[in-house]
């Protein structure tokens, strides 16, 4: 029996079939997108030459397990031009930034003082220097990407919600009046993993993804220089944990989704990975930590697109952005401290530049949530280290007695980026001023 002409039949109504269903789905995973906001993304390649050593904890390195990107992000409401820089990288240091916001505002005509510039806190990865061959070819290559993004601009919705991770917890616990370096599971901790999806109604798959979650990505550093198999810490370049979660999101969702990670106030906190007093991570620990922010941020995004949720997005959305620079007291001298406030539609990031601790995420976040939706991110335009409560400095302990700020830091910063939330949320007199473009 010759079977040739019945599997050319079967294949032809196959690619049919197929055709058809493609063509449904394309119909039918559309949606249409009315909003005054354009915006493009684009990632790009970092990673620095093999032999690189890493920075956080300093370690050698020989090899890269995963590579250390960059994203951009582009916002443009007509009135106003904005621009979100992500790095897998530890610190954004005022040289780094500087550099950057003179880059991109060349290449794009975007106001530099509207750049934000915010790194994951990355233990795993190189350190940035001007003097640098890759810290000068970085900056290029970040500035040219952005430059390519600028022609893609194109309407898109935001959606928001919200799910929880389980590998971060608190490091310090005060024992007889003095804090110890020791996980505490007693001790605050913000498990939420807060999602923003960038849409152009294209299909199902978002453009952009915006994820932010607190906690220190060291889990590949020498923890307690003990425990097997990486005593010294994981002897290779990687992004981390930030880095895991990104890379699964987007393959989860395809080519066509780009992802951005913002840290939040992670000063005290870190992966659960016990130790004395605490281990080095392996694959399976980066893999349980990212693949567990990974899904919970693919829960929510996917969560945010039902038809309930989509009918609740924006149509118009306000774009302001405010920066300060204000001196804050310091042990030796004044310190000079960069905030920023970015207001895209009901959403609000707010910047700190250092390590701030987990409790002024939540005293921030608390006077601000009946206004807006607000994002506090630390580790972006500058880096002043350790940035601790005033009543942390009771107790002592790593980050207090590392940090350049004396106590009476805490309510000078949570003042100026109430300021600044208000002259962004234009909800309060002083603010109605309209912005330069």
């Amino acid at each position: 029996m010759n079977y040739r002409p019945v599997t050319r039949r079967l294949s032809l109504f196959l690619t049919l079939a197929a055709s058809s269903v493609a063509a449904f789905a394309e119909d039918e995973f559309h949606f249409r997108v009315e909003s005054n906001l354009r915006a493009a993304v684009a990632k790009v390649d970092i990673t620095p030459p093999p032999d690189t050593p890493v920075v956080g904890h300093v370690r050698p390195t020989s090899g890269v397990r995963d590579p250390i990107r960059a994203a951009i992000l582009l916002l443009d409401n007509g009135d106003l031009q904005a621009a979100v820089v992500t790095l897998d990288l530890i610190g954004a240091s005022s040289e780094m930034v500087a550099e950057l916001r003179d880059a991109i505002a060349r290449r794009t005509e975007i106001p530099r003082e509207h750049i934000m510039v915010a790194t994951s806190h990355n233990h795993s990865g190189p350190g940035w220097s001007r003097e640098s061959l890759w810290g000068r070819e970085m900056v290029d290559k970040i500035a040219a990407a952005a430059a390519d993004a600028v022609p893609e601009k194109r309407p898109v919705t935001i959606g928001y919600a919200e799910d929880e991770i389980d590998f971060n917890i608190n490091r310090r616990q005060v024992v007889n009046g003095r804090a110890l370096v020791r996980l505490n599971p007693d001790g605050p901790c913000d498990h939420r993993v807060k999602v923003l999806r960038f849409d152009d109604g294209q299909s199902l798959e978002p453009m952009a993804i915006v994820m932010h979650a607190v906690c220190h990505p060291c889990i590949f550093t020498w923890g307690d220089k003990f425990t097997p198999p990486f005593p010294g810490g994981y002897p290779k370049i990687s992004a981390d944990f930030p880095g895991e979660a990104q890379n699964f999101v987007e393959l989860v969702y395809g080519p066509r989704t780009k992802t951005l990670f913002l840290q939040g106030c992670a000063g005290d906190i870190r992966p659960n990975l016990p130790g004395v007093p605490y281990r080095c991570g392996d694959d399976a620990d980066i893999k349980w930590a990212g693949r567990g922010l990974g899904c919970a941020v693919v829960r929510a995004a996917d969560r945010s697109l039902v038809r309930e949720e989509l009918a609740k997005r924006q149509t118009i959305y306000p774009l302001k952005v405010a920066t300060s620079v204000i001196e804050l007291p310091g042990k030796k001298e004044p310190q000079s401290c960069e905030m920023q406030a970015m207001r895209v539609g009901n959403y609000l990031l707010l910047t700190i530049p250092g390590e701030p601790m987990v409790e002024y995420g939540f005293q921030i976040e608390k006077a601000i949530a009946d206004r807006a939706t607000p994002l506090v991110i630390g580790y972006a335009n500058g880096n002043l280290g350790y940035i601790c409560t005033a009543e942390s400095h009771q107790y002592g302990g790593y980050e207090p007695e590392s940090s350049p700020l004396l106590p009476e830091a805490e309510p000078l910063i949570v003042a100026e980026i109430g300021r600044l939330a208000d002259k962004v949320l234009a909800d309060v007199f002083q603010s109605f001023a309209p912005q330069k473009k």
